[in-house]
């Protein structure tokens, strides 16, 4: 699809849709007759956006050392354009406004490519933290917990769930329930990729089996649920609960990073059922075979593992066939 948006204008809201519906659109920012003709391209694989501009004869798309964005020339319906995309996914949603601000330097203000390009990433880097990622997988993270703690308050009761949920606190597991504790992994990605954080954090407590459950969530367009509404949806079902119920669970959300002014208007739902598997079962890094001398001055470790295509784990301590985002 081809369309026309206002100079500056392409909603959210519109791109969540295409994207969500694995649909491919195009959007010319620019005016019809004005030159660069600059472009917001929605790719039909339900992931990825970029902003194409065109370039003249012998320009040169612009070049950048960030990790998270990449640049290169294309040539796109006839035309040399430079195309600018980010790298990580999770990062769509943020990348959507930084496309949008490039292309009203270009558009509005009358910018070259260059300028437009240098001055947007200055300013959004004098400003933002510079954990962006890490903040937008902590979103999807908590959207996860927030889930499996509906589903827990659900099946044991609301006041047991919020006391043993200690993923906010940092703890070594995201759920500690009397018999048995969870680790809860989301991602967005279409591999079932998972980063573990530390050395013993798939390591079970004596007497306590450990389960991982692994949650995978695409964009929902119009029928996801963003991480607000999840939480506005858990605040509802405590009211019944108490006062003390419901300052723990706003301490723990505090704690997570979120506040009731966080940005959070992406729409998610579930991919699919979630895998739950038995610690034993999960790959992870054995120190087994490090000597003593060694293992005690080993301090941090993060590392990613992939457990797509693992088995279900046969007598889950928790249904969660019905797992939702609320």
């Amino acid at each position: 699809m081809t369309d026309k948006a206002t100079p500056g204008v392409l909603e959210w809201s519109t791109v969540e849709h295409y994207l969500a519906e694995r649909l491919a659109a195009s959007y010319r920012l620019s005016q019809v007759a004005s030159h660069p003709i600059v472009t917001y391209e929605i790719g039909d694989d339900g992931q990825e956006v970029a902003l194409c501009v065109e370039l003249e004869r012998s320009q040169q798309a612009p070049s950048t050392r960030l990790p998270a964005i990449h640049v290169d020339r294309i040539l796109h319906r006839g035309l040399r354009m430079a195309r600018i995309r980010t790298t990580q996914s999770e990062l769509t949603r943020d990348f959507h406004d930084l496309a949008l601000s490039i292309s009203n330097r270009i558009v509005i203000e009358g910018y070259s490519l260059d300028r437009a390009f240098n001055e947007t990433i200055r300013s959004w880097s004098a400003l933002l933290d510079p954990g962006q990622a890490a903040t937008a997988k902590r979103r999807i993270g908590l959207h996860g917990e927030i889930a499996v703690l509906m589903a827990v308050g659900e099946r044991f009761g609301w006041r047991l769930a919020v006391e043993s949920w200690t993923g906010p606190k940092s703890e070594e597991h995201d759920f500690v329930l009397p018999d048995f504790d969870l680790e809860v992994k989301t991602t967005t990605s279409e591999r079932r990729v998972h980063t573990i954080h530390g050395i013993g954090q798939l390591d079970s407590s004596p007497g306590r089996p450990l389960s991982l459950i692994s949650i995978r969530m695409t964009r929902g367009g119009a029928v996801g649920r963003t991480l607000a509404q999840s939480i506005t949806a858990v605040q509802t079902a405590l009211a019944s609960e108490g006062v003390e119920v419901q300052a723990k669970f706003a301490r723990a959300l505090s704690e997570s990073g979120w506040t009731d002014g966080s940005s959070a208007d992406e729409r998610w739902i579930l991919r699919d059922e979630p895998l739950v598997l038995d610690s034993k079962d999960v790959p992870c890094v054995d120190f087994a075979g490090v000597p003593d001398k060694f293992r005690d001055r080993i301090l941090a470790m993060r590392y990613d593992i992939d457990v797509t295509g693992i088995e279900q784990q046969t007598d889950p301590p928790v249904d969660l066939k019905d797992l939702h985002l609320p």
